[in-house]
C-alpha cells in the first residue's frame, strides 16, 4: 500500500546534504519535499503540515556522530515520529464483559461484515475465546446469509431471528442469549450506512445505548483515502468509538488514512485486514508500519506469524529425518501447508526489509505452490515416502497427472534434491559445531 509513498521518502531523504549538524538551511529542502510526499499519499495537510514541523523541530541542531549520515539521522526522527502520529502504542481490544461485546459500524461496502467474521476467527484462534456474531443487518438479506456463511465456514455460531426485524431487540436478545450460554464475546454486525443517513445513525446509536458495548469499532475501507478520514470524523462525533479498522490495505491505497485517521479523530487504529482470507487480520502496531513505510520491512510481525504456526512435535520429526537424510515428498508438503498457513504471500515476503522495493509490479499469487503440490499429489505414496524410487517413466506419468511437462518436473525434483541435501549438510556442521568455528 505504501510503496509510492516509500519511494518519495527516500528520495527525500537524500536530498539532506551536509556533515556534522543538522540546520534550518540543509533540512528546509528536505522537509518540503516530505510534505509533498505526504500529500501525494492523500494525508489530512494539517496533519502533514504539523508532522513535518515537528520533524524539523526535532532534528535542526541534533549532532551527527560517527559513520551516520545526516539522511540516516532524519529516518530515525521521522520513523519516530511516523509510529506517534498513528498512536505510538498498540491499541488492545477491550473484552473485559461477560460476555464482552463488540459493535461494528461502517459504511455500506467497507468489509465490515467479513471484518466481523475475521475478528470472530481471530479472537477463537489466537485468544481461544468462545465467540457468538450476530446478525443485525435487516435490511440486506444477502449480509445475513453472508454472516451465516462465514460463521459456518470458522467455526463460529451466528444469531438470527427472522421473524425479529428491529435490530435493536435483536442485538439485546443476542446479548441475553449469550450471557445464558456462556459466551465470551458477541460481534454485533450492522447494516452498512451513509454518515448522511440520519434514520440509519440514530439506529446504530440506539444499539450502542441498548446493548453497552465494551468496544466499538469503524471499519474503513483504506483505499477511499482522505474520505475515509473524513467519514470516520462524522461517525466518531455520532457514536464516540473506541477504535479504527482499517480493511483492504493490501490493495493499492495510497496510505493516506492509515496516517491521518489517529489524528484527527483521536481514536487509535486496532486491526487492519490485509487480504481475503479469515486469517487476513493483524493488530494494528505502529512503529511496525512506520518500519514498512520506511522500506525496513517488518521482521518481528514475520516471527510472529511463523511462530504461531509452528509445530514444535513436527518440527522435531522433520529435523531428525533430515539428520538421517530421509526428508521426503511428505514432509515438504507439509511445510508448505505451515507456509501457506501464515497469510498472503506477498504481503509476507513484503516483510523481509528492502524487498517491497524489489517486489514493486511484481505480481506474487497465492497459487505459487500449486505446481508444486500438483506434482507432489500425482505421486504415489511409496514415491512420496522414497523419493529415490523416482525413474524417467515415473516422471512422465506424475508430469501428466500434475498437467505440467517434465521439464517442470525435473526442475522440481533437481531443486527438492539440492534443498534436501543442503538441509542435511547444515545440520551436521550445526551437530558437529563447525558452524560456529573460527
Amino acid at each position: 500500500m505504501f510503496d509510492n509513498l516509500s519511494e518519495r521518502l527516500e528520495r527525500s531523504f537524500k536530498i539532506l546534504k551536509g556533515e556534522g549538524r543538522i540546520t534550518e538551511i540543509n533540512i528546509s529542502e528536505t522537509v518540503k519535499d516530505i510534505r509533498k510526499a505526504l500529500l501525494e499519499a492523500d494525508v489530512n495537510y494539517k496533519t502533514a503540515k504539523q508532522f513535518t514541523d515537528s520533524v524539523k523541530e526535532k532534528a535542526i541542531g541534533q549532532n551527527v556522530m560517527g559513520a551516520i549520515r545526516p539522511g540516516q539521522l532524519l529516518v530515525k526522527i521521522t520513523h519516530d515520529e511516523l509510529a506517534a502520529l498513528m498512536g505510538g502504542q498498540t491499541a488492545e481490544i477491550n473484552l473485559k464483559g461477560q460476555p464482552a461485546v463488540v459493535l461494528m459500524s461502517g459504511l455500506q461496502g467497507s468489509g465490515k461484515t467479513t471484518f466481523s467474521a475475521k475478528l470472530a476467527n481471530y479472537l477463537k484462534q489466537k485468544k481461544q475465546k468462545k465467540v457468538m456474531l450476530v446478525a443485525c443487518d435487516v435490511y440486506r438479506p444477502a449480509a445475513i446469509e453472508q454472516i451465516r456463511v462465514l460463521g459456518e465456514q470458522i467455526g463460529v455460531d451466528v444469531f438470527d431471528e427472522p421473524t425479529e426485524p428491529n435490530p435493536v431487540s435483536k442485538a439485546q436478545h443476542a446479548v441475553e442469549k449469550a450471557r445464558v450460554y456462556g459466551y465470551d464475546v458477541v460481534i454485533v454486525d450492522t447494516a452498512g450506512r451513509l454518515a448522511i443517513d440520519e434514520q440509519m445513525m440514530q439506529e446504530i446509536a440506539a444499539i450502542k445505548e441498548a446493548i453497552h458495548p465494551q468496544e466499538t469499532l469503524f471499519v474503513v475501507d483504506a483505499m477511499t483515502g482522505q474520505d475515509a478520514v473524513n467519514t470516520a470524523k462524522e461517525f466518531n462525533d455520532r457514536l464516540d468509538f473506541d477504535g479504527v479498522v482499517l480493511t483492504k490495505l493490501d490493495g493499492d491505497a495510497r496510505g493516506g488514512a492509515a496516517l491521518s485517521i489517529r489524528s484527527v479523530v483521536e481514536k487509535p487504529i486496532k486491526f487492519i485486514g490485509t487480504g481475503e482470507k479469515m486469517e487476513a487480520i493483524d493488530q494494528f502496531h505502529p512503529a511496525r508500519m512506520a518500519d514498512r513505510i520506511l522500506g525496513m520491512g517488518d521482521v518481528v510481525s514475520l516471527v510472529e506469524r511463523a511462530q504461531e504456526q509452528y509445530d514444535e512435535e513436527e518440527a522435531r520429526r522433520i529435523a531428525k529425518k533430515i539428520a538421517k537424510n530421509k526428508f521426503d515428498f511428505n514432509d515438504f508438503r507439509s511445510q508448505l501447508e505451515q507456509i501457506k498457513k501464515m497469510g498472503n504471500m506477498k504481503d509476507l515476503m513484503g516483510m523481509i526489509p528492502g524487498m517491497d522495493k524489489a517486489l514493486k509490479g511484481v505480481e506474487i499469487s497465492d497459487d505459487a505452490f500449486k505446481p508444486i503440490e500438483a506434482i507432489i499429489n500425482s505421486m504415489t505414496p511409496a514415491e512420496r515416502a522414497n523419493p529415490q524410487l523416482i525413474n524417467g517413466s515415473r516422471k512422465n506419468r506424475i508430469a501428466k497427472g500434475a498437467g505440467l511437462t517434465i521439464v517442470e518436473v525435473n526442475r522440481f525434483l533437481k531443486q527438492f534434491d539440492q534443498t534436501s541435501k543442503m538441509m542435511h549438510k547444515v545440520q551436521t556442521m550445526q551437530r558437529s559445531g563447525k558452524m560456529f568455528r573460527r
